[in-house]
Formats: C-alpha cells, structure tokens, sequence
C-alpha cells in the first residue's frame, strides 16, 4: 500500500501540466492540445513564400490554436510555449531541406525595446531561435540587431504607412555583426513591415539576409 501511495506522489512530480488547458501531462502540450494546434500546420508546399521585398518560412497558420499559443506566450508569461514553437520551426526547416540550400547562417531574432523586454521578462523571438538553433545546428546572434526607440504595437495601426512610420528609426545594427548570411526569426508576420525595416536596415549595413521564419503568417487560407 504504502509503494502504490509512493508511485502516486512520484507522478504528481513527474508529470507536469499543459501549457494550454492545465491537464496532466508528462509532455510540454497534452495530446488533445497538440492535435488541435498541428491543424494549423502548413504543408511542406505551402511553409515558404516568396515575395518582391521577403522569403518568408512559416510553420503555421496564425489561426485558432496557434494564435491562442502565441498570445499566451507573449501576454500570460509562457516563455515554454516559445521553446516548443522554435522546436516545430526548426524540425520544419530541416523537413524542407533548406540547410542543404544554407548550411551556414546566423539566426537573428526580431529585437524587443529594452523596456519592453523588461516588463515581458523575456523576448518571445529569442526564445524561439534559441530552439530552433539546437534543432538546426545554426549560430544565434542577439546582438546583430537592436530595437532602439519603443514602438507601438503594430496590431493598434491600422495602415501600412501607419505601420512603417511607427518602425522609423526604431532599429539599428549592434555590436556583434554576424558571421554568416543572417535568417531573421520572428513568432507573427502579418504585414511584413518590421522584418522589412530589419532587412533594410541590415543590408544598409552590408549584411545579407536571406529571409525570415516564423511560427505563424497570418493571411494563409486553409
């Protein structure tokens, strides 16, 4: 009696709790979470996108679950759930060969304001390329690029031009230039203005970018 009693307490700390719906589980997601968030997975023909300005890799559909995960994330404190969607952009990374294509390259995460990093308590794109550079075997490098002035939130303006005034300035090169050809890593492209910024800014600089991913592009129909 008393070993079953024992085996009991063991696995109240063994398991932990999902990151979603707080049910028991030794996983980050339970499996009923994990099903409904791999329904906004894109297909490996659909991830990356191509355009005049930007590549965009995107593992998901910034929908349902997947906007759910990010919100949490980034409004509730969940820096975990940022280790797991980097886990999934990276594993699509390698799924779509694209280390064939580059080998070497510097993951650079979309820079928070200092103010904002503070209050968050960490930035949600460093969190992400962290995992997604020990799934890829990529170099990190968070000091390539900094977030000077402290932006409004972009989902507040409703224009691009809005959106572009708002980045006017906001970024600058850091000290640590990057080694590599860089891939910008972000959770949400939307309008694609701040990666833009980033792109324009870096380039200034003569650093090459090769592109960004993302965990979620909003705009992508089923």
């Amino acid at each position: 009696k008393s070993n079953s009693m024992f085996k009991q307490l063991l696995s109240v700390f063994l398991e932990s709790r999902c990151e979603f719906c707080q049910r028991t589980t030794s996983n980050v997601l339970c499996q009923y979470c994990w099903q409904k968030l791999s329904s906004h997975q894109l297909s490996q023909s659909d991830r990356l996108q191509l355009n005049r300005t930007q590549a965009v890799f995107a593992w998901g559909r910034y929908d349902g679950q997947l906007k759910r995960a990010i919100a949490l994330m980034k409004y509730q404190s969940r820096p975990e759930i940022g280790s797991v969607l980097g886990t999934l952009l990276g594993q699509a990374w390698l799924e779509s060969k694209l280390i064939k294509l580059q080998p070497k390259v510097t993951v650079v995460p979309i820079p928070l304001h200092r103010n904002k990093q503070k209050e968050r308590g960490f930035n949600q794109a460093e969190i992400m390329a962290k995992s997604f550079c020990q799934i890829t075997g990529y170099q990190l490098n968070t000091q390539t690029l900094i977030r000077l002035k402290e932006t409004e939130a972009m989902f507040n303006l409703e224009t691009l031009a809005a959106r572009a005034e708002n980045l006017q300035g906001a970024l600058q090169v850091g000290t640590k230039l990057p080694k590599y050809p860089v891939l910008l890593l972000d959770d949400i492209h939307t309008t694609g203005t701040t990666v833009k910024e980033s792109i324009k800014v870096l380039q200034q600089n003569k650093i090459e970018v090769i592109g960004v991913a993302v965990a979620a592009k909003a705009g992508i129909q089923q």
